[in-house]
C-alpha cells in the first residue's frame, strides 16, 4: 500500500544457546544497513518486556519505544507480559 511504502517491521529470534555471539546485533547492522540503502524511512518490531537487553541494543541503534502492548503474551509460566513497540525513523 502506497500509505507504507516507507516502512518496514523487523523481527529477529536467537536461539538461548547462541546468546552473547553478536548475532542479533549483526543481523540488527545488516537490517537498518538494508532499509537505509533502499529508502526505507521507518523500522518498526515488537520485543517481550523482560527482554531488556534486547531493548537496550535497540536503543543503541536509533530505536525508540512508541507504545505498549499490554497483557499481549502469554508464556509457559501461565503469566502475561507486555510487548513493547519500537521504531527507528531515519530522515
Amino acid at each position: 500500500m502506497k500509505r507504507t511504502i516507507h516502512k518496514v517491521e523487523f523481527g529477529i529470534c536467537i536461539l538461548k544457546e547462541y546468546w552473547g555471539f553478536g548475532i542479533g546485533k549483526n543481523l540488527l547492522v545488516n537490517a537498518i544497513q538494508w532499509a537505509d540503502s533502499h529508502g526505507i524511512k521507518k523500522i518498526t518490531l515488537n520485543v517481550l518486556e523482560t527482554n531488556e537487553k534486547a531493548i537496550k541494543l535497540y536503543q543503541k541503534f536509533g530505536f525508540e519505544v512508541e507504545g505498549i502492548l499490554k497483557c499481549d503474551k502469554i508464556l509457559s509460566d501461565g503469566k502475561y507480559y507486555n510487548t513493547v513497540v519500537m521504531g527507528r525513523f531515519q530522515d
